[in-house]
């Protein structure tokens, strides 16, 4: 069994920052041989060919607006029958993308988590200067988001099954 868990962001755009802080907390601990833990930041393409190692399970963790309050957490498991293999537009290489392009060049997908967290949208401003450091929710939501990630793994551990 081997494991990719991805951190994915942006350190110059605020909150977009939380996956590869997240990564970075974890790679502070040990790991057996067989779990990979690798901060992406945006670089997507480097990704997507990760995915073609053919993990048992790929943990991504990102920030994704969805409406919430900044800070709140999320454990997704996409449907990734539902993926879109068409254009891959090498300049937006968000998750649904990524998993996408790597579908599309034979990557055989087991398990895939994402653990996501609701940004605050004033962090995220593209238009303008960027800022670097996470709001303060957000900030508190990594430390949250590391036991989620380190539950994700037990499960793995044990085939798949919830671990308590």
């Amino acid at each position: 069994m081997s494991v990719l868990v991805a951190g994915i962001g942006n350190i110059f755009l605020g909150d977009d920052a939380f996956g590869s802080e997240v990564a970075r907390r974890l790679l502070e601990r040990s790991w057996p041989e067989d779990v990979r833990i690798v901060d992406f930041g945006i670089r997507g393409v480097d990704l997507t060919f990760a995915l073609l190692d053919d993990y048992d399970t790929v943990i991504l963790i990102d920030g994704t607006l969805r409406g919430g309050t900044p800070g709140t957490l999320y454990t997704i498991e996409p449907d990734l029958s539902e993926l879109d293999e068409g254009v891959i537009e090498a300049h937006s290489m968000d998750p649904v993308t990524v998993l996408a392009a790597a579908k599309a060049m034979g990557a055989r997908f087991q398990r895939i988590y994402v653990v996501a967290c609701e940004p605050d949208p004033a962090t995220l401003d593209v238009e303008g200067a960027g800022s670097m450091g996470l709001s303060a929710a957000v900030a508190e939501a990594v430390e949250r988001a590391v036991p989620i990630v380190e539950g994700l793994l037990a499960r793995k551990a044990i085939g798949g099954t919830a671990h308590g």
